[in-house]
């Protein structure tokens, strides 16, 4: 990952932190009166996201204000009164802890877009490989480790450890992995060829132009990859037109160009 998008991503990291300290009012406006929303979205859709939250405020106005990271964090921070008006997960399972809790509002829960996970090495590593059950992953690994995201929280570890218990192969690599806090974090440690493989969501892989996909998992060595979007029981006036906004053909489009598979047609 480039070093703008390491320090973006680190900015969005800081508005997630930062926004716990705030009341639960704040963020309805901006200091020259324009309307504001705050999106906890994953990290893993840092560009789409972006892309369409400029495009929405200028087309209505409103300000829209992503804050990205793991959405396992992102959830506890809701959970802990961080004034978020929308909550885009990676998974399901950290919507449904939300909505456990009575912290989404009813009726306002979407399953937005489907996604793939891959396999990925540093553009210029000579590794090749098929994603195959018992296929080397530790071998070709060498003495170096695995990134992906956290498999006890991070969504897309959950869906890696998922993959590779499917293929056979987790017992060979559980204890030679580079766990991140983020899918993003996974990407940056193989884009800076700290680590020779990685298992991030494809989306990710296309968007950075040093890393290379080795292959795509088979999609039924994992639960489908699906991310769910929602207003949060506090979500300001504005927060129900972006989310309708996400799911018009306009976002589609977007969301097909940084590789997303919208799920709501």
């Amino acid at each position: 990952m480039k070093p703008t998008k390491l320090a973006r991503l680190g900015r969005c990291l800081l508005l997630a932190a930062a926004v716990l300290l705030r009341p639960a009012a704040a963020g309805a406006a901006d200091a020259d009166g324009a309307p504001s929303i705050i999106v906890f979205a994953a990290a893993s859709l840092t560009d789409a996201l972006e892309e369409l939250s400029t495009d929405f405020g200028k087309s209505s106005g409103i300000k829209v204000k992503p804050s990205f990271a793991a959405s396992s964090a992102l959830a506890r921070q809701i959970e802990s009164g961080a004034p978020a008006d929308i909550f885009f997960s990676a998974d399901l399972e950290w919507m449904d802890y939300l909505e456990q809790r009575k912290l989404i509002r009813e009726g306002s829960r979407h399953d937005l877009l489907g996604n793939r996970l891959v396999l990925i090495a540093p553009a210029r590593s000579p590794l090749d490989l098929t994603i195959e059950p018992g296929f080397g992953l530790a071998e070709a690994l060498g003495k170096g480790r695995l990134a992906t995201g956290d498999p006890d929280s991070v969504p897309a570890g959950r869906y890696a450890r998922a993959a590779l218990t499917s293929l056979g192969v987790w017992n060979s690599v559980a204890s030679r992995l580079a766990p991140a806090e983020s899918v993003r974090a996974a990407l940056a440690l193989v884009d800076r060829a700290e680590v020779p493989l990685g298992i991030v969501y494809e989306t990710d892989a296309l968007i950075d132009k040093a890393v290379r996909i080795v292959g795509v998992f088979p999609e039924d060595t994992h639960p489908p990859i699906t991310y769910p979007i929602a207003l949060t029981v506090g979500a300001k006036v504005g927060a129900a037109d972006f989310v309708a906004y996400l799911r018009t053909p306009q976002a589609d489009a977007v969301f097909h160009k940084y590789g997303f598979v919208p799920l709501h047609r």
